[in-house]
């Protein structure tokens, strides 16, 4: 006996017995591993703020699925801040802090957060931050080449060696 998964597609799998493939209903992970990863067709970027305390505040990238069908994500994507009234990177992109990467399935309707720390620009000497406006966030969903702009405005630093930014890989809330 040997359990035969894809030939029957992705609603069924089958379990040979015999030399005879019998159909059985495929399991909920079998479905999930056939959708396809999301895109920014799929998922719309938000920033929800938590939290602050000693020149630190917290705060999360939400990703929402706006489409009427489920997707595949998981991992890191890109963070930066963006302004200049252009869209011109401010700074340093988020470095990416050590945690579980996992493959999620988002269903419609469904999120996913990437917990978010970013020092404020004031903790550090003028002359070696640089101060810069910031309009907000250019986010980039994992595996996407094209970004998303989020509205948030603060002060960064222009200096690429002054890292503000930095954010856990994408899992469910």
């Amino acid at each position: 006996m040997r359990f035969v998964q894809g030939v029957l597609g992705t609603a069924a799998a089958g379990l040979v017995v015999a030399g005879v493939l019998v159909a059985v209903p495929a399991t909920a992970d079998a479905r999930d591993r056939a959708v396809g990863e999301c895109t920014n067709a799929e998922l719309t970027a938000s920033y929800h703020a938590r939290d602050a305390a000693m020149s630190h505040r917290y705060g999360r990238i939400v990703l929402t699925n706006t489409s009427d069908h489920a997707c595949r994500t998981g991992g890191y994507g890109g963070l930066s801040y963006v302004g200049g009234g252009d869209g011109t990177q401010i700074g340093a992109p988020a470095d990416r802090t050590r945690s579980r990467v996992r493959d999620i399935v988002v269903r419609p309707g469904g999120r996913v957060v990437s917990p978010v720390v970013a020092v404020v620009a004031g903790a550090y000497p003028p002359h070696r931050c640089r101060p810069a406006r910031v309009d907000g966030f250019r986010v980039y969903l994992p595996d996407e080449t094209r970004s998303q702009f989020i509205e948030h405005r603060t002060t960064g630093c222009r200096n690429d060696a002054v890292h503000l930014l930095s954010h856990k890989a994408f899992r469910r809330p």
